[in-house]
C-alpha cells in the first residue's frame, strides 16, 4: 500500500480548531494509524494530518495553481 501523504516533518505544533462530521473524524483517525504504520513514525493523530492534506490538496488541484499564478 502506498498512501498519498508522505512524512510529515517535525516542526512547531500547530493549533486547529474545526468541526467535522463524526464519520469524517473516525476515517480521519484511520488514516494516521495507516500513515503511521507505513512511514515508520508513531502515530501524530488525525490532528496534525489536517494541514499537509490540505496543502498536498492544493499543490495537485490544477485549477487552484491556475488562480495562484
Amino acid at each position: 500500500m502506498t498512501l498519498k501523504l508522505g512524512p510529515i516533518a517535525d516542526d512547531k505544533p500547530v493549533k486547529v480548531t474545526i468541526d467535522m462530521p463524526a464519520d469524517v473524524y473516525r476515517d480521519l483517525t484511520a488514516y494516521a494509524e495507516a500513515h503511521a504504520a507505513e512511514t515508520g513514525q508513531a502515530s501524530q493523530g488525525p490532528a496534525k494530518l489536517v494541514v499537509p492534506m490540505l496543502a498536498q490538496f492544493m499543490a495537485t488541484d490544477r485549477e487552484f495553481t491556475k488562480i495562484r499564478r
